[in-house]
Order: structure tokens, then C-alpha cells, then sequence
């Protein structure tokens, strides 16, 4: 009799789970905004305790074409807070911080934590703002052990230890200790196992399992807590993956911003441990429940699922219902 090892355990239960998966509906008019107003671009969702829901716009900057970044800060607010069920606005934070901010993880503790491709920088915040580390030095690039280029995504452990993907520049995922200590690395650049090109998301499992987005490459890596390749996840559903958010039962939610060629596959993979595609949310379009250019993904821990699209300015949020 085969015996299955501990990670194929948690895959055969998780597809389990899967099985009975509940599709998603979108929920209209969620959030409200006041009158006349609109969300710029949505670069990131983030979820709080208490379900409340993070949204990080970039204030009117873009991305230039000359690929020279702007380095000055943003003057506007960039951190939108909203009630997770009303979809009322809470709070706003973030002027004059960020120059390109790119993601949102909030970890255990309701901090929150952006990386900030333009500055080349790392940031913990409280829960309201207040800065509480900052990685990396400010508009300053490398790929040494202290400097970043272009970092994209951050992912919190229980005991504050947190994972760098390092990023549009560098080919690589650090790891660093809860007061921002560089601890290793592993990634080069290239299409092997364990190499990358352009880690654009990281995530966790509840059993301490890295899961990072390599958008160039059209594929989902998975590797143990200390950088040993495990798996990858590839195929026809992967064309140009964004985002990736772990549930709790291990199902995973990778956002899928599709190509030019191909914008219909536009929306919200959803994955067993295997890689196995289980269902993908909304398409490309303007009407609510589709996509212009999903780039990011948060998902409660009862299955609602939210989604920040870029080129479409907006959040929405997605609740399950029965297949």
C-alpha cells in the first residue's frame, strides 16, 4: 500500500474540500463611495481581523514608459479602509509616503505591510498608519543583503519573520527576521526550478509552505520554509499570473491578469494544492464581476473573496453560493 508523505496528505484533503467548492457571486454596489468619486489605480486588497478590507491606489502615479521611476512622494492618501460587510469607508492614510506602491499583506496582528517599487523599500505600519520598519534603502536599488529592486510581495509568518519577492530587477526571495535581519535567500534568474523570472506574488500555507507568482514565467513555485523547490504549477490557465492568497482549507486564489492576445482569461484562478484549476472567477470587461487588469487578490477566512484591478480602478468583492 502506498503510504502518502505528510504534503500529499494535506493535498488529498484540501482537493477533498475542493470538491465542494462554491462558486462566486459578485456583490453589486460594494463598496460605496461618496458622491462623485472614484478609486485610482487599485494596485493591491489586503483583509484585517476583523474582515475589514485594505485597498492600496496609487494616487494618480503610473507607471512611465521611459521606465524611469518617480521617486517623490505621493501627496494624496494611497491606504483605503472599508467595512468588509457595508462596504462603508473607515479611514485613509498614506500621503506623502509612497512613490509606486505595489502590494498590501496584512499579517497576524493587524500590521500592515507594502513593498514600494519606486523607493526600493519594504514598510510595516500599524494598523493605522504609524511606520514600524522600514527594509531596504530609499530609492536605492541592488541585490545585496540589505537593498531591493523592485520588490513586489510580502509574506508574514506567525512569529513575525516575513519573505521578500525581490522582484521586476532581481530574480530572487529573501527572507528576514521579525526586526528586519536578513536571514538567506535563494533564485537566480532563469526557467529551472527554483529560478525565476519576475516573482510578482508570495504567499503562505498554514504549514509554513512558500508559494511565489513567476509572472514571466507563467507559473506558481512551491517551495518548503527554507527555499527547497517542492512543486510548480503550470498550464493553459496560467498566461500572465499577478497575485496569490491562501485559504484556509489550502485552496488557493491566484489572480490572473491575461495578455492583449488573450484577455478573456482575465479573473481569478481557483486552485487545489495540486495546481489543479477548480473554477476561475469573473473575465475580462467593465461590468461588475469582470476584470480590465486584476493584480491582486485577498480572500476572508469565510471564503469571501475581494479583487483590486488595476486598469479597471476599483475593488470588488465576491461571496460564495452554492454550485
Amino acid at each position: 500500500m502506498k503510504v502518502l508523505s505528510a504534503f500529499g496528505v494535506a493535498v488529498l484533503l484540501a482537493s477533498l474540500a475542493a470538491a465542494a467548492h462554491t462558486r462566486y457571486n459578485v456583490v453589486h454596489g460594494w463598496p460605496t463611495l461618496p458622491e462623485n468619486t472614484m478609486l485610482d489605480e487599485v494596485s493591491a486588497v489586503g483583509l484585517d481581523s476583523a474582515d475589514n478590507v485594505f485597498v492600496l491606489t496609487r494616487g494618480g502615479r503610473t507607471w512611465p514608459d521611459s521606465d524611469v521611476l518617480d521617486t517623490t512622494p505621493i501627496a494624496v492618501s494611497t491606504m483605503f479602509l472599508f467595512d468588509g460587510r457595508t462596504g462603508r469607508p473607515l479611514a485613509k492614510w498614506g500621503e506623502s509616503v509612497f512613490a509606486l506602491p505595489h502590494s498590501i499583506t496584512v499579517d497576524a496582528g493587524d500590521n500592515v505591510w507594502v513593498t514600494d517599487v519606486g523607493l526600493n523599500q519594504v514598510f510595516k505600519f500599524s494598523h493605522d498608519g504609524k511606520l514600524l520598519l522600514t527594509v531596504g534603502e530609499r530609492a536605492v536599488p541592488g541585490n545585496d543583503t540589505t537593498h531591493f529592486n523592485r520588490p513586489t510581495d510580502v509574506a508574514v509568518l506567525p512569529d513575525g519573520s516575513f519573505y521578500v519577492s525581490d522582484g521586476y530587477l532581481n530574480s530572487r526571495v529573501m527572507k528576514f527576521a521579525a526586526d528586519g535581519t536578513f536571514l538567506f535567500q535563494w533564485g537566480t534568474a532563469g526557467k529551472g526550478p527554483g529560478q525565476f523570472d519576475l516573482p510578482h506574488g508570495i504567499a503562505l500555507d498554514s504549514a509554513g509552505r512558500v508559494y511565489v507568482v513567476d509572472r514571466q514565467n507563467a507559473r506558481v513555485q512551491v517551495f518548503d520554509n527554507k527555499g527547497n523547490y517542492l512543486t510548480q504549477w503550470k498550464g493553459p490557465h496560467f498566461v500572465s499570473p499577478q497575485g496569490i492568497r491562501i485559504g484556509r482549507d489550502g485552496t488557493a486564489f491566484v489572480a490572473e491578469a491575461g495578455s492583449d492576445k488573450l484577455p478573456d482569461v482575465s479573473g481569478v484562478l481557483v486552485l487545489r494544492p495540486d495546481g489543479s484549476l477548480i473554477e476561475r472567477v469573473g473575465r475580462y470587461g467593465n461590468y461588475d464581476g469582470q476584470f480590465q487588469s486584476i493584480h491582486g487578490v485577498a480572500i476572508s477566512k469565510s471564503g469571501t473573496l475581494y479583487t483590486a484591478d488595476f486598469t479597471g480602478k476599483r475593488v470588488q468583492k465576491f461571496i460564495p453560493g452554492k454550485r
